[in-house]
């Protein structure tokens, strides 16, 4: 069950960055990801995805950088088509960014996900681990069920609905 708390611990992580970031740039404040829980569930994969490189990787800074930052730029474009494609909705659209890939990722996010590979891989991830191997496996279950449950109330209501806004059912 570690790979599970890894993603669910990370998306969350990235739900907070998520917020912070919208605060400083002025950003959309809306919820991303799921309906009730406050996880970006791409930020999971993303993570899971650097965690999954071979330990050569982790012992070479520079490769860490471009690897983990590709591994998370691939999971950020699969998200995107993900929600497009079998949901018909978009969370973000980088357009009008340096290198932008249709819209779905771009230059700027990729060399800001390398440099979280590094942050993850060498400080978060060591301090974690101990700690997420911890839960009981009861709690792993029922935190399973949920998020499954959440996972597929979203996907419904974005599918229905066509819109993100469905996600946003408190107020500011």
């Amino acid at each position: 069950m570690l790979w599970f708390w890894n993603f669910v611990v990370y998306s969350f992580l990235g739900f907070l960055l998520e917020v912070v970031f919208a605060a400083a740039a002025g950003g959309r404040p809306d919820r991303k990801g799921l309906l009730v829980l406050p996880l970006c569930p791409v930020y999971g994969l993303g993570a899971c995805l650097i965690l999954l490189l071979p330990p050569w990787v982790s012992a070479r800074p520079w490769a860490l950088f471009l690897l983990g930052g590709l591994a998370a730029t691939a999971a950020e474009y699969c998200a995107a088509l993900y929600h497009e494609k079998a949901l018909g909705v978009s969370f973000w659209n980088y357009d009008s960014l340096l290198g932008s890939v249709q819209g779905r990722v771009c230059l700027p996010f990729s060399l800001a996900w390398g440099t979280l590979s590094l942050g993850l891989v060498y400080w978060v991830h060591p301090i974690l681990e101990p700690w997420l191997l911890l839960i009981p496996r009861p709690v792993s279950w029922m935190a399973l069920v949920t998020l499954t449950a959440d996972g597929l109330l979203t996907a419904a209501l974005l599918r229905r609905s066509g819109d993100t806004a469905c996600l946003r059912w408190y107020s500011r």
